[in-house]
Formats: C-alpha cells, structure tokens, sequence
C-alpha cells in the first residue's frame, strides 16, 4: 500500500473529510458502545425538542454528547491499536485499556449530571 500525501488545500481537507466520515460510519457500525450512546443521544435530542430547552441547553447538551462520542472514539481507537500491539492479555496493555475506558467513563459520568441539570427542572 502506498500512500501519497495531498498537498493541495482543497482536495487535501476533502480526502481528510472522506476519512474522518468513513471512521464515523465505521464507529456507528461496528461498535456497541458507540451504538447505545448514539441511541442516548437521539433520545436527549428528542426529549429537548419536546420539553422546547433553551439555546444554552442545547449548546451544553450537544457538548456532552459530543464529549463523550469523541472520548468514546479514542477509546476505541486506543484498544485496537493496543490489541493490535499485543493480542494477547498483558498486564501493562491492560492497564492502559482500563485508563482509556475510566476517560470515557468520566464524560458519561458528566454526561448524565449534564441531563440531570437540563431535565429534571421540565420534569418535576
């Protein structure tokens, strides 16, 4: 395989788009956690167009989901190419996956007070 760098502006952002897109596609296809976090995400999505939430909660809303859709990612990147170093279980490799997932963890964690903040007012 051989691999030529596009030093041309335009084209150069729009193959990089094309990556970054097929990497999405592949992340919302292949891995559960990406799957129930996106299905999260059309749900708080949903609920903010019927409880009508404001510009800012929408603004801090979308952050969260993007936070944890992005953490998520990383993750996900971080373990196959950890899996990939070393397909076998290892301790240190191990260590390193756990780091990775605590990361995804604290943005859920945000993620969730976030939504508490935002709907537990509309709800009660």
């Amino acid at each position: 395989m051989n691999f030529e760098k596009d030093n041309t502006f335009f084209t150069g952002r729009l193959k990089s788009m094309a990556f970054a897109i097929k990497g999405a596609f592949k992340l919302l296809t292949t891995e559960h956690s990406v799957m129930v976090q996106s299905s999260l995400a059309l749900l708080v999505t949903i609920a903010g167009f019927y409880f009508n939430i404001t510009k800012v909660e929408w603004l801090i809303q979308t952050l969260a989901i993007g936070l944890v859709l992005s953490i998520e990612g990383l993750n996900t990147a971080v373990e196959k190419i950890a899996d990939f170093i070393h397909p076998d279980y290892h301790e240190r490799i191990g260590f390193i996956k756990d780091i990775a997932a605590g990361a995804v963890l604290f943005a859920a964690f945000t993620a969730i007070i976030i939504g508490g903040i935002i709907y537990i007012p509309y709800l009660f």
